[in-house]
């Protein structure tokens, strides 16, 4: 059938308004379960301390009547500390930009201004549950805190809640000097990960977070390797559910997002911003000891004015305290 002649048509129609939602779409994630589930603090200096102590390792303790004991050698406390470090982002807008009106926002300033926190927050995320080591920066050099790698684990290789899974389930700590571990400055390194991850290393390292003395409850690590901790927990095939109320469909369920193990019940959850390059880890985590410290918490900043604009910069300057690293571990260089 043809199109009546003359018809008017939209296609070479002049002057239809424009249709444009008013509403804009971002898909960008925006989940930090770091930064989320960790404390905040407070600190008053760039550089902030803190102390570690321990109790003397058990032994039999049986004394005689009337004894006279000596004075116990006393072990002083270790000293730790780390550096806040500055994220920040400007934004600029002319004067004519921030007249017009814009769909789906008010002031494109603001707008901007919005995505940039969101985007430091992403930011800190993916730094914070890195490898960094503290670095204390200078005129020309920015001052960096030291991540959770820097703070996992304990100083000597046996006892470390950092488990090389890459290399083997018995390995601890990698490339560090027990000497400078609690300041923040020990570098730990993984290698591409050749070794699947397995159930035998998630329960190496949480028995010795659990001896050390910590009570993790949380597991994360990127995507692929939360489903591999979904399938090690016993969800590797679908269970199809029938017993249904009414009419609603059959579930499978094929995903698990808590675990009950020996030594505590964890919850598994994947983080988009803790894929450190081609190293697969898996954090095993006691919130209690971890703290996101500000020395200037989020904030905009007005700058100055240097012609038909609007300048302005969002800012944080920030620190992680690690009260005390061997409540919670890492399995390194490990694969789904």
């Amino acid at each position: 059938m043809a199109i009546l002649t003359n018809s008017r048509s939209t296609f070479s129609a002049v002057g239809i308004r424009e249709d444009l939602s008013n509403i804009i779409y971002n898909i960008s994630p925006m989940d930090t379960p770091f930064l989320s589930m960790s404390g905040r603090g407070t600190c008053d200096n760039t550089l902030f301390e803190w102390q570690t102590d321990e109790l003397a390792t058990q032994a039999a303790n049986q004394q005689l009547q009337g004894d006279v004991p000596d004075a116990l050698a006393v072990t002083e406390t270790v000293m730790a500390q780390n550096q806040t470090q500055i994220s920040f982002k400007t934004v600029a807008t002319t004067g004519t930009a921030e007249a017009v009106d814009f769909a789906g926002r008010r002031s494109s300033q603001a707008y901007q201004m919005a995505k940039r926190a969101k985007e430091i927050k992403r930011d800190m995320e993916f730094m914070l549950t890195g490898n960094s080591i503290r670095v204390v920066g200078g005129t020309s050099t920015a001052p960096k805190t030291a991540c959770v790698q820097s703070w996992l684990g304990a100083k000597t290789t046996a006892t470390s809640n950092l488990i090389d899974g890459g290399a083997s389930t018995v390995v601890g700590i990698v490339n560090v000097s027990s000497s400078v571990y609690a300041n923040g400055t020990a570098v730990k390194t993984g290698t591409a990960p050749t070794v699947q991850l397995t159930q035998a290393m998630i329960d190496l390292v949480v028995q010795r977070c659990y001896e050390a003395g910590g009570s993790p409850d949380t597991m994360f690590c990127k995507p692929d390797l939360k489903v591999r901790l979904s399938a090690i927990a016993g969800a590797s095939l679908a269970e199809i559910r029938t017993q249904t109320k009414g009419d609603k469909p059959a579930h499978a369920i094929n995903a698990v997002d808590v675990v009950v193990t020996d030594f505590g019940t964890f919850k598994f959850v994947p983080n988009r911003f803790c894929d450190q390059g081609s190293i697969g880890i898996v954090y095993v985590m006691d919130w209690d000891y971890w703290s996101i410290n500000y020395l200037r918490p989020f904030q905009t900043l007005n700058l100055a004015k240097t012609g038909d604009n609007v300048k302005q910069m969002m800012l944080a300057e920030y620190g992680l305290e690690a009260k005390n690293g061997r409540s919670s571990g890492a399995i390194i260089s490990v694969k789904a």
